[in-house]
């Protein structure tokens, strides 16, 4: 697989993961999630998650298995993260690395095709995915707005890289 398709989500919501529904899910044949901790769910360094993340996630589990898996190192954020959402989950993944993706989906016991990686970022979240055969949708990141204004150079980064490879961004559900 060239390094263009790796880099290459299967779906891009153009939007933020709350508005993953699950009637996208269903036509894409999906039963489990793997998502994204930092600006997937919550913006970086945020330690509690919004009452309507919850409300999705409380909706999305009556479809789907979902697990959280997060290069993040902190247990004590992370963890509490994935309690106040119910939810198992995996700190330390080093993503793009498969192996603690392939241990949530075994967790769930879905077939790897059956399993979408969710997270915001390319070159960690998408191609960790591709690379072990998930279903991957990018999102756009959850940020917060104090911080919204400054750059974020390693997203913008990504972008420009991707569209040097001629890798798609536009919004596609």
């Amino acid at each position: 697989m060239s390094k263009r398709l790796l880099l290459q989500p299967d779906l891009i919501l153009g939007d933020t993961i709350i508005n993953l529904t699950p009637d996208i899910l269903e036509r894409h044949y999906i039963k489990g999630l793997i998502l994204d901790v930092d600006e997937t769910l919550v913006p970086l360094r945020q330690k509690t998650v919004s009452m309507e993340l919850q409300k999705w996630t409380e909706e999305m589990k009556q479809v789907v298995s979902i697990w959280l898996v997060s290069n993040n190192l902190s247990q004590s954020r992370i963890g509490s993260i994935a309690n106040s959402l119910n939810l198992p989950f995996i700190t330390g993944a080093k993503k793009p690395s498969r192996r603690k993706l392939h241990e949530a989906a075994i967790a769930m016991n879905l077939a790897i095709e059956e399993v979408a990686m969710v997270g915001d970022r390319l070159f960690t979240d998408v191609l960790a995915g591709n690379r072990l055969g998930m279903f991957t949708i990018l999102v756009q990141p959850m940020v917060d707005p104090a911080i919204a204004a400054r750059s974020y150079p390693i997203h913008n980064f990504e972008v420009w890289l991707s569209k040097k490879l001629g890798i798609s961004l536009a919004a596609n559900k």
